[in-house]
């Protein structure tokens, strides 16, 4: 009886560990997503105002629509590029959070079948 209780504190306090390592990670992943969801918007501001002023500057009507499809052209470049970048981190972020969490399971998948085999 007292052995049981061990275990299911010890387990208990696994879980834990592996929880809050999970939330840990996972809150670091957002904060750099953060911080280059950030970044590229400065980026991205910049690049909109440089374009203004290119059109402003623009002395005929065909160099006003060169720059706006250049720009425009830029700005979705840009666009696609860092969605893909906070997929990425996004997914990496999920996969090292849930690492410790799924490794617990797996101490559990193995007992629980052996239970469950000796049961029939």
């Amino acid at each position: 009886m007292n052995k049981t209780f061990e275990n299911l504190q010890t387990s208990s306090k696994e879980n834990f560990d592996a929880c809050v390592n999970s939330a840990t990670v996972m809150s670091k992943g957002m904060q750099d997503i953060a911080a280059e969801t950030a970044d590229f918007s400065a980026k991205s501001f910049e690049k909109g105002t440089a374009a203004v002023e290119t059109l402003m500057a623009a002395k005929t009507f065909d160099k006003v629509i060169e720059a706006q499809q250049d720009f425009a052209r830029s700005a979705y470049e840009d666009f696609i590029g860092q969605m893909t970048k906070v997929g990425e981190m996004y997914k990496a972020s999920s996969t090292e959070a849930f690492k410790s969490v799924e490794d617990q399971m797996a101490k559990f998948a193995p007992a629980a079948t052996t239970k469950k085999t000796a049961a029939k």
